[in-house]
């Protein structure tokens, strides 16, 4: 999923949760919300997600989170996507106030 289909999405209220797999000092330094569980905590935690929520994974460039995606999916989650350019693309493309690293 690229980063204006999920600006779409979320403007239409749809439902679809944000899940951000990078580091603590990452997610402090700039985030777009949703819920933080970096990718070197996911396998000891991945069980706190629903895996019936539709589930949009971001990191910095997309990297991380296809990793996370993947895992996922090995979970048995259905409905998770990868965000291309991660918080990057964010910050680049749809929202310039999100502080860029």
């Amino acid at each position: 999923m690229t980063v204006h289909e999920l600006k779409e999405k979320l403007d239409k209220k749809e439902s679809i949760e944000i899940l951000d797999v990078r580091e603590k000092d990452e997610f402090q330094f700039a985030n777009i919300g949703g819920i933080h569980i970096p990718l070197s905590e996911f396998s000891l935690r991945f069980q706190e997600l629903d895996p019936e929520k539709n589930w949009a994974v971001l990191c910095h460039h997309g990297m991380r989170s296809a990793q996370a995606v993947s895992f996922l999916r090995q979970q048995g989650f259905k409905n998770v996507q990868n965000i291309s350019g991660g918080i990057e693309a964010w910050s680049t493309q749809v929202d310039p106030k999100v502080p860029r690293y």
